[in-house]
């Protein structure tokens, strides 16, 4: 879930005995073993609930569910192979208005917008 190695676990183990102190480290890893064991009851409770509610039939597939099994790159991947819904779909794009057929209003000189300035 963190992606330690064991070298890195090492070096964590040794800064937390550095820092918190040989007699306090027991109190604290005995706290910490409590939150995962609360949160390991808390998700096995909403499984249990999200089961009786939708029923057994339902199948909830866990593993689809994994934040962990996200990959956004795989998730742009699908979206781009997959053709748009027909609603939409677009016409082709109408072919651009060459520039030589768009008018181009004419611009005052220099001394004509000084004259309508003044």
């Amino acid at each position: 879930m963190f992606d330690v190695n064991g070298s890195e676990f090492l070096i964590l183990l040794v800064v937390a005995v550095v820092v918190i102190g040989p007699a306090r480290l027991p109190g604290y890893v005995a706290q910490v073993k409590r939150w995962a064991v609360h949160a390991r009851t808390l998700v096995q409770d909403l499984r249990g609930r999200v089961e009786s509610e939708l029923g057994a039939e339902a199948g909830v597939d866990w593993a689809a569910l994994d934040p962990r099994a996200y990959d956004p790159r795989r998730i742009v991947r699908d979206a781009l192979a997959e053709d748009p819904p027909a609603n939409l779909r677009t016409s082709p794009a109408p072919s651009p208005t060459p520039v030589a057929d768009i008018p181009v209003p004419a611009t005052p000189s220099p001394e004509q917008g000084a004259h309508r300035a003044a």
